[in-house]
C-alpha cells in the first residue's frame, strides 16, 4: 500500500493549492517556496496520472478529477487531523476541559472555578459555555455539566443536584406592588417565563389550584437572564432552586412563598465518555464537584433549597 499512496507532503500542498487556488498563497500558508509547492504539485499529479490543475494566464482552477480528488484529501485529512488531536488529548493528563450549561455556568460554576483551579494546580482548565449536546466521541471534551433528564446517548451521566422552582422577585418590587402576602396577589404582578421550561407558570398555578392569569409578558431563553430580569425588578420568576441561591442570600432577591415550591423534572447531570470515570482528570473533576456540591446544599437554609 505504500508504494500506491502519495507523499503526504504532495497532499498537504494540493490542498492548499486547492483550497486557495494560487500557488503563491498556498506557498506562504505552508511556509514553503512557490517553486517546492509547484514541485510537489507535479510530483502528485505524476502519481495519479491526471492534471489535477488547469494552468491558465493568471490563475489556476481545478480539473474534475482535480475536484473529485480535492474533496477526498480535504476529508481524509481533516479525519487524521481529528483522531490525532483526540488521541493527543486523551493522553493529556493536564488540559481538562469542561463543557457548561449557559445558566449552570454564570450561576453556579463560575462563581466556583478558582476553587477547582486552586485546589487542583496541576490541571489546565479550560470552560466552554454552551447548551448544544456533547459529542464525547470526538474526543474534544473530557466533562460535561448539563440540565437534563439523566439520558445522553453514548455518555455516562450521574446526577448532582435536583432543584425546585418557587416564585421569587427583587425587594424593590415587591416593595412596589404592596408586600404580596398572598398567593393571589401574583395575578396581578408581571410574571417572567423562561422559554423551553416545562414546569411553567400554567402549571404552578395549577398545582396551587388556582386559576392562571392569562396577560402578557416577558419571556428570557435562559435560566439565568430571566433571574437578571427578576433581580432588577422587571417582575416574579420561578426562581429555579439552584440558580437564584447566591441572589437569595445576597439579598437581590426575595421568596415569597418558600413553601409553595413545584419539583422540576430536569436536574443537572455531570456527563463524560463511557468507561472515561476513572481516567485519573474526569476523577478528579467529579470528586471536586461531588465535594462542592456537598458544601452547596447543606449551607442554605431556605426552605426552597433543600432537598
Amino acid at each position: 500500500m505504500a508504494d500506491i499512496l502519495p507523499p503526504l507532503q504532495t497532499l498537504r500542498a494540493f490542498e492548499a493549492t486547492g483550497r486557495r487556488l494560487s500557488m503563491t498563497l498556498a506557498a506562504e500558508e505552508l511556509h514553503l517556496t512557490h517553486g517546492a509547492v509547484s514541485r510537489q504539485i507535479k510530483a502528485l499529479e505524476d502519481h495519479v496520472g491526471v492534471p489535477l490543475f488547469r494552468r491558465l494566464t493568471r490563475r489556476i482552477e481545478l480539473t474534475e478529477a482535480g475536484q473529485s480528488f480535492f474533496s477526498t484529501v480535504t476529508r481524509v485529512l481533516s479525519e487524521l487531523s481529528r483522531e490525532s488531536e483526540d488521541i493527543r488529548r486523551r493522553n493529556d493528563r493536564s488540559r481538562l476541559v469542561v463543557s457548561c450549561g449557559v445558566s449552570f455556568a454564570s450561576k453556579w460554576l463560575m462563581p466556583r472555578l478558582h476553587r477547582l483551579i486552586g485546589d487542583h494546580p496541576d490541571l489546565d482548565v479550560h470552560v466552554e459555555v454552551t447548551d448544544n449536546p456533547v459529542d464525547f466521541a470526538s474526543g474534544h471534551v473530557d466533562v460535561a455539566l448539563r440540565y437534563g433528564n439523566g439520558q445522553y446517548p453514548f455518555a455516562s451521566a450521574e446526577r448532582i443536584m435536583n432543584e425546585v422552582v418557587s416564585p421569587v422577585c427583587s425587594p424593590e418590587y415587591r416593595e412596589k406592588m404592596g408586600g404580596l402576602d398572598r398567593v393571589e396577589d401574583l395575578a396581578k404582578c408581571q410574571l417572567i417565563h423562561e422559554i423551553g421550561m416545562t414546569t411553567t407558570w400554567e402549571r404552578w398555578f395549577a398545582v396551587m389550584q388556582l386559576p392562571y392569569p392569562v396577560m402578557r409578558s416577558p419571556g428570557y431563553s435562559h435560566g439565568s437572564m430571566s433571574i437578571e430580569a427578576a433581580v432588577r425588578g422587571v417582575g416574579v420568576v420561578l426562581g429555579r432552586s439552584v440558580l437564584v441561591a447566591e441572589d437569595l442570600v445576597a439579598g437581590r432577591l426575595l421568596p415569597l412563598f418558600p413553601q409553595a415550591t413545584l419539583e422540576v423534572e430536569w436536574g443537572y447531570d455531570l456527563v463524560y465518555r463511557i468507561g472515561n470515570q476513572d481516567h485519573p482528570k474526569v476523577r478528579a473533576f467529579r470528586a471536586w464537584v461531588a465535594d462542592q456540591v456537598r458544601q452547596f446544599t447543606s449551607a442554605w437554609p431556605l426552605p426552597m433549597l433543600q432537598r
